[in-house]
């Protein structure tokens, strides 16, 4: 039996997705549940035009020669699917974007004018977890990385970690969350590259971190084996702590898929790349935050943001005016009938995760007013007013 406030409970209840055996570790989005999975990627393309990123689409399956050169197939071998072709030869589904990534940058000769580039991806990727560890949208086997990499010249990587650093408090602040911490994730046993290139990559992290004015926790062998990361936790209304962010410093891949770029002189020299993240993953994102507001979602976020109630046919008319008013402000609303009782429909539109709840009956009509509630508190308003009001709610946090 589930606890109340697990976000597997309020989605269920809210009919957002379920799990199935069938699909261990996967995830069946509902209509609700994907709206809100698209809020989330609306939001975090709002921050990639702000921060000049350009987004791509790579394949899911790739031959055993990538993930060799990029030192997954050996260093990561066991949180991999792999499978083999009919012609003997190996592929995996992907457990990363990154390798896909470096094969974009490299279909051409990139000039020390085109960098920094930045790219990103929405990409689906696929982890082989213990069937024991799966926990619902907090740990699963396919699962959205909101992945970005830069690949920039050597005197270009301190502004772009500062860059991505001082970005991240204000984006984090839009769902809620005021607390941010920072970890530095520092060499692990297994690895690639030499010390040297770990010392600058970890340094590097070091110095843009401190820019942050905040306490940098350490976190020695930490770090993916290509290189060190600085994460990023939040701190939810429980007082748990999620790692959601992060950003890596990699000297190896460049060095191991030979990346150049012609430098103004004319030589070519290698790249530095970064891996970035803002949720980590955009599933496990929308796990945290379906606890923290135990389902009740701010109104930007709500799959469903308001239902319009007509109290009976009588003021189906009036109703249909006003849900039509609210779409055309791009408010996401759902018109019900009367053909069911007044209460019934108001305890689905709560039971929906619904921000607000409009009911108009013969007053309301004849007046062209609204009764809305919100979070239990109910006032009339205006036509025109509650429009306004609906609008400016809805609106998303990073407008």
């Amino acid at each position: 039996m589930l606890d109340q406030d697990d976000h597997r409970q309020i989605a269920k209840d809210q009919r957002l997705l379920h799990f199935q055996d069938e699909a261990p570790g996967m995830v069946f989005w509902h209509p609700r549940g994907l709206e809100l999975f698209r809020c989330l990627e609306r939001s975090a393309r709002s921050e990639l035009a702000r921060q000049d990123y350009r987004e791509v689409r790579t394949p899911e399956l790739m031959r055993q020669p990538i993930w060799e050169l990029s030192g997954h197939w050996q260093h990561f071998d066991e949180g991999m699917f792999k499978l083999v072709e009919d012609d003997d030869r190996g592929v995996a589904l992907r457990p990363v974007n990154c390798p896909g990534h470096v094969q974009i940058y490299r279909q051409e000769i990139r000039s020390y004018r085109e960098l920094p580039l930045r790219l990103a991806e929405f990409g689906v990727v696929h982890r082989k977890e213990p069937s024991g560890a799966l926990q619902g949208l907090f740990r699963l086997r396919e699962f959205t990385q909101d992945d970005g990499h830069v690949f920039c010249r050597p005197d270009q990587l301190l502004p772009e970690l500062s860059r991505f650093c001082r970005s991240l408090r204000a984006f984090y602040r839009r769902f809620g969350f005021d607390e941010v911490i920072v970890g530095l994730s520092t060499r692990p046993p297994s690895r690639i590259g030499d010390d040297a290139s770990w010392d600058r990559a970890e340094a590097a992290l070091t110095s843009a971190a401190s820019e942050l004015g905040v306490a940098v926790v350490d976190q020695p062998g930490e770090g993916a084996f290509y290189g060190p990361k600085l994460e990023f936790k939040l701190r939810d209304r429980l007082r748990r702590v999620w790692q959601c962010g992060t950003i890596q410093v990699d000297f190896a891949m460049p060095e191991r898929f030979d990346l150049e770029y012609a430098d103004s002189d004319g030589a070519r020299r290698r790249p530095v790349m970064l891996h970035r993240a803002l949720y980590g993953s955009v599933e496990r994102f929308i796990g945290v935050l379906i606890e923290h507001y135990a389902g009740k979602l701010p109104t930007w976020l709500a799959p469903e943001q308001a239902h319009v109630l007509p109290v009976s046919a009588a003021e189906a008319d009036y109703a249909g005016e006003l849900a039509l008013a609210l779409r055309q402000e791009q408010v996401r609303v759902v018109l019900t009938t009367a053909d069911e009782r007044l209460a019934s429909r108001v305890a689905e539109a709560r039971r929906a995760g619904a921000a607000f709840v409009l009911v108009v009956g013969p007053r309301e009509a004849a007046s062209r007013e609204v009764s809305m509630s919100r979070a239990g508190v109910t006032e009339q308003a205006p036509f025109d007013d509650a429009i306004a009001r609906l609008s400016r709610a809805a609106r998303p946090a990073d407008d």
